[in-house]
């Protein structure tokens, strides 16, 4: 028996409910910033440039049905990265997030239009410290569909947090992405067995064809 089998017979019956789609979705875009898909940079990895691409079509297919389209990156303060307190001491690599920097400009090919908000965040969770959660409530959205980097950074702490606020939390497993398999294979296997439910994009597609 592998390793994988034993952690889902492990937590069948204990975790891994399924919670399903709402009746109003939101799609949150996080962080699909250059740095992590220009080769040459620290945060470069070859799985988010794949999710950028995959995630072209979802975005086409959200603003086609209307949905809210929330985009989230990083920005600290140009000369010390004060603001990315304990944070950019433990991971100095998340000082190349300032204003000016190519490394820290949304990836061209998942660019916000001018009509779709753009939250700024200091921290992993785009929750935290802005404005989402109250963007989220006004706007009576239900669900909160997760695309973005990296899996086992800023997009398990959003789902944590989109949970914890009281949003069904739907990850869309080609459209997400980290620098490493073992990590992104186990905080896919993580939420989805006690946050949210994982799903393809082939699902979201035929939940979106629905509503």
């Amino acid at each position: 028996m592998t390793q994988d089998h034993s952690a889902v017979e492990n937590y069948k019956g204990v975790w891994g409910n399924r919670i399903g789609y709402g009746k109003k979705p939101a799609l949150i875009l996080i962080d699909f910033m250059q740095g992590y898909t220009t080769q040459g940079e620290p945060l470069y990895a070859e799985a988010v440039v794949k999710a950028v691409k995959k995630t072209q079509a979802v975005l086409e297919m959200a603003r086609q049905k209307n949905l809210l389209v929330i985009h989230t990156n990083i920005r600290y303060h140009q000369k010390d990265q004060v603001d990315g307190g304990i944070w950019v001491k433990k991971s100095p690599v998340m000082r190349a997030m300032v204003e000016g920097n190519p490394a820290a400009e949304f990836c061209e090919e998942v660019q916000p239009l001018k009509t779709e908000l753009v939250l700024t965040k200091n921290y992993a969770s785009s929750f935290f410290g802005t404005s989402l959660a109250s963007t989220l409530y006004s706007a009576q959205v239900d669900t909160v569909i997760l695309v973005g980097c990296s899996t086992s950074g800023c997009v398990r702490a959003t789902a944590v947090d989109a949970v914890q606020h009281g949003f069904r939390t739907i990850v869309l497993r080609e459209c997400v992405g980290d620098r490493h398999e073992a990590p992104h294979e186990a905080n896919l296997f993580d939420i989805d067995s006690k946050y949210g439910d994982v799903v393809s994009i082939d699902n979201f597609y035929e939940y979106l064809n629905k509503i």
